[in-house]
């Protein structure tokens, strides 16, 4: 059996069913401490236990996405002398630090590289520095494909 693909969305608060946000004010309570148990928190809400932890594994505020501070990004790079650097200068110019990298052998003048990089003192926002990796003379693609 193959695992699900997974799907993400970014949607307005306004417009979430009310049991989505009361999960998620639930699952704010939790963290922040102003409550000790789930029950405590569902009976605040006005929610029950089962739809809280229908939903629990599947809401995360788009915040806590952005601010995960291990990154895995996809390349497509030109086969040619000099752009994988580039691309660990610029990752190192921006404060990030390079963890692994997985470089298949290039066919077409085309190599795959994947990367996972250590976000916590990078100096610019995640969106600008996948710009600049996309920017970047001889890559071809850049995409964040996993966040740890």
């Amino acid at each position: 059996m193959t695992k699900r693909e997974e799907k993400f969305y970014l949607i307005r608060s306004d417009i979430l069913p009310e049991s989505i946000a009361k999960t998620i004010e639930v699952k704010k309570m939790l963290e922040a401490g102003e409550v000790d148990t789930v029950n405590e928190a569902v009976d605040r809400v006005g929610l029950s236990r089962s739809a809280y932890y229908k939903y629990k594994d599947g809401i995360f505020p788009f915040n806590a996405m952005m601010s995960e501070k291990i990154m895995t990004i996809s390349f497509t790079l030109e086969h040619r002398s000099g752009i994988l650097s580039r691309v660990l200068q610029y990752v190192a110019e921006q404060g990030g630090n390079v963890l692994t990298i997985n470089q298949t052998i290039p066919l077409q003048g085309i190599a795959n590289v994947a990367m996972s990089v250590d976000m916590a003192h990078l100096t610019i926002s995640t969106t600008d520095f996948l710009d600049g990796l996309q920017d970047l003379p001889g890559v071809r693609k850049a995409m964040i494909v996993g966040r740890g």
